[in-house]
């Protein structure tokens, strides 16, 4: 929603893994509201991640333009209400780019990324490995 905690997390580990898989992509994150534009990605979310060898580097909030939506293929929400909120910004014709990122680890039982911000510790470290399966899923389906 704010790009400060699940999506810079999502960025900074699929940025990991596809530069270890040899993929080159594209690859931002930005947030359906823009309360905390420039801003670097919340400070429990980068101890989170730097523990498990993730760099945060050049990560800055910044909201989904329209222009998101022509430049990349996949647009990849963490829950269902910022889904619907991709939905109703996205062109129609555009609409089939946005999903749910958690579609690319079926094997988990969670399908949306729960917002850690409000918890403490534990709930960064499982937005992690949310993200660290369905980016695996995502690069499989790539390949």
């Amino acid at each position: 929603m704010g790009n400060i905690c699940r999506s810079p997390s999502a960025e900074a580990v699929f940025r990991h893994k596809a530069k270890l898989a040899g993929l080159r992509v594209k690859i931002d994150s930005a947030g359906t509201v823009g309360a905390h534009a420039k801003e670097k990605p919340d400070h429990r979310s980068q101890k989170a991640g730097v523990a498990r060898g993730y760099s945060f580097d050049g990560i800055k909030a910044r909201k989904v333009t329209a222009k998101d939506f022509d430049d990349f293929d996949l647009i990849l929400a963490m829950d269902e209400d910022n889904l619907a909120k991709l939905n109703d910004m996205a062109p129609n014709a555009l609409r089939y780019k946005n999903r749910l990122f958690l579609d690319f680890a079926p094997e988990l039982e969670e399908q949306q990324v729960p917002d850690p911000y409000y918890g403490g510790a534990k709930g960064f470290d499982y937005v992690l490995d949310l993200v660290e399966a369905a980016s695996d899923g995502l690069i499989e389906q790539i390949k």
